[in-house]
């Protein structure tokens, strides 16, 4: 009996340590909405994302920073790359959230933040995502109450870069700051005006 108990002990060990039985992997997602302190909140109260990181995509320049970016001399914009287990929160959850925090009818700015590094886009790290991101953008189409165009472009992921460690978690270090300033620019009311009560507020 007791080599019986111990067969069965070591088997439990060897099934709950194989490859099959670790976590299932992450998937990253990448979205443009203006100021990237203002995307992390609303993707980082979801259940099933596991992390937010502020950054710089979309351009030519290699390890910009916030100061190259902010001059409009690089290509990237302000981003936000969400990290999120795709068995607990799906894509599409993701997408809903990031329309109702934009402004989808304008190109190179958002809200009070003029310029090409503030345009709104999604950014698909495969054919399933833009596949995805058509589809959600041809339903809000279909769906919105407002009449200008929807000019939100769906483009492929390039490189990342992380923005530097004062930008992260800019919400929860300065919400003062955070919070006067997105009153300032502006951003709530233009929202709740595009979305009602779908208005995502940080």
């Amino acid at each position: 009996m007791r080599i019986r108990s111990v067969f069965s002990c070591l088997l439990l060990v060897v099934l709950f340590n194989t490859p099959g039985s670790a976590a299932p992997p992450l998937a990253r997602a990448t979205f443009a909405g203006g100021c990237f302190w203002c995307m992390e909140q609303p993707f980082d109260e979801l259940p099933g994302v596991v992390s937010t990181t502020s950054g710089y995509t979309g351009g030519q320049k290699v390890d910009p920073s916030y100061d190259e970016v902010s001059a409009g001399v690089t290509g990237h914009a302000e981003a936000v790359q969400v990290l999120y287990d795709p068995k607990k929160i799906s894509y599409e959850k993701l997408l809903e959230v990031f329309w109702h925090n934009i402004d989808p009818t304008t190109g190179d700015r958002q809200f009070c933040d003029a310029g090409t590094q503030y345009r709104p886009a999604i950014f698909f790290h495969d054919e399933t995502q833009k596949r995805l991101a058509e589809e959600s953008k041809k339903e809000v189409e279909r769906t919105k109450s407002f009449s200008q165009p929807i000019i939100v472009p769906i483009v492929p992921a390039s490189r990342f870069y992380p923005a530097e460690d004062y930008h992260q978690d800019f919400y929860k270090k300065s919400p003062v700051r955070y919070k006067t300033y997105r009153f300032g620019c502006g951003r709530d009311a233009r929202l709740k005006e595009l979305w009602g009560k779908a208005a995502s507020h940080g």
